[in-house]
């Protein structure tokens, strides 16, 4: 009997494709900083070059594509980038800006200085590029199985007249496209002239139109809460939200061309963020100023021109900051302060008004935190969602893709 034996793939750097190569940095780049210093956040931490050649440097150990000898070079030198690994780092760097998924500012990624001198100052940020490949992986992976909703459109469950021909027609009525059901409406004239009438003449009244599934576009701002509480008690939490984030971007982009989608993070302040810089967004500061990030998202989503608009909020916890009118930061982490609560259904109820339903993913469980939600969601006729990090997600995802909106005209 034939005997096959299995053996580990030796690969080399030269082997190394650079689509390979930010797959596996897709952890790295998408991180939230679980594992920096809670009582020290740095909000630029991840984008500085240094950071992306240690990335480098872990994932060929991980890979097992550092030879022995360079890597006990690196772990004996004072300074690892002036060795052997700090040059294959540097040139995977070079490469992944040659090929269009980083640019670097501040200096070049596959710089270096001369033995002795300090490694330039620079940070690199994620091409669009980038952050289509990266967001196609994160959309493969929590949400592959699921397949995706209507391409290009969101129905309604209203019908309308139009091409795509659904069931049953209806009278002709002003501003209809002029999509005839040509047997009805002789039909109709028919039954008007009568079965001895001398000829039979087409009137307004015998124009019946086929119906079609009515689309629209839809504007969507995703609220993400980078307060501590998102990488404390011993759980990353902001990980999956932004890996959902970057998938949902995706999705709109390629699937729903006619949408908008915009992003805000929200702390002790709150700040619109680029879909560029969104990968790279880590948590901090510490606090929860729910009422600042819906008003941001409420004043970008009345720019919008669009049929639909919709908040998607995902926090795990109470709001516990907002802005006074003179703009200094109010914080009161214990408890739900009546004045930061009373700041945040303000918002809300100004969503309400708008016609802006806020859809909330919780990640956490806590009684007075569900009594909140429950109470946005019904003031906005939003829905509420208690869910965990590991499937937050696949519910955004699909909620997104199979939500039908009645459409009043």
């Amino acid at each position: 009997m034939a005997v096959v034996r299995y053996s580990r793939y030796e690969a080399t750097l030269d082997d190394l494709d650079m689509p390979t190569l930010m797959g596996m940095l897709q952890e790295h780049l998408l991180a939230s900083g679980f594992e920096d210093d809670p009582f020290n956040p740095d909000p630029d931490a991840g984008t500085d070059l240094e950071a992306l050649y240690r990335a480098l440097a872990q994932v060929l150990y991980d890979a097992d594509l550092i030879p022995d000898d360079v890597l006990r070079e690196a772990l004996d030198a004072d300074d690892w980038m002036q060795s052997e690994l700090g040059g294959m780092v540097r040139s995977l760097a070079e490469r992944l800006e040659r090929e269009g998924f980083i640019r670097a500012t501040g200096g070049e990624a596959g710089s270096s200085g001369a033995e002795g001198e300090e490694e330039p100052e620079g940070r690199f940020e994620l091409t669009d590029k980038a952050i289509d490949f990266l967001g196609h992986r994160a959309l493969r992976e929590v949400f592959g199985s699921e397949g995706g909703g209507a391409v290009g459109a969101h129905p309604t469950q209203e019908q309308d007249a139009g091409v795509e021909v659904v069931g049953a027609s209806r009278p002709w009525r002003f501003g209809d496209a002029l999509n005839l059901d040509v047997s009805e409406t002789f039909k109709n004239a028919m039954l008007r002239a009568g079965v001895n009438g001398e000829g039979v003449q087409l009137e307004e009244q015998d124009l019946q139109v086929q119906q079609a599934e009515r689309s629209t576009t839809a504007a969507t701002v995703v609220l993400l809460d980078t307060s501590h509480s998102m990488i404390l008690y011993g759980e990353d939490r902001f990980t999956p939200a932004k890996h959902m984030a970057v998938a949902l971007a995706h999705l709109i982009r390629t699937q729903y061309p006619g949408d908008t989608i915009q992003f805000v993070l929200f702390h002790d302040s709150a700040e619109e963020i680029p879909l560029a810089r969104l990968a790279q967004a880590r948590v901090g500061p510490y606090h929860t100023n729910t009422a600042g990030g819906i008003s941001i998202a409420r004043s970008l989503l009345r720019r919008q021109q669009k049929t639909m608009k919709q908040i998607i909020m995902i926090t795990d916890g109470k709001p516990s900051a907002m802005t006074l009118p003179n703009g200094r930061i109010y914080k009161n982490a214990y408890g739900l302060d009546p004045l930061v609560m009373g700041a945040t259904l303000r918002e809300v109820a100004a969503c309400r008004r708008d016609g802006i339903p806020i859809h909330t993913f919780m990640l956490a469980r806590d009684p007075d935190l569900v009594a909140f939600v429950q109470r946005v969601s019904a003031m906005t006729r939003g829905k509420a969602y208690f869910t965990t990090p590991g499937n937050v997600g696949r519910y955004v995802l699909q909620d997104f893709a199979t939500r039908r909106t009645r459409t009043v005209n």
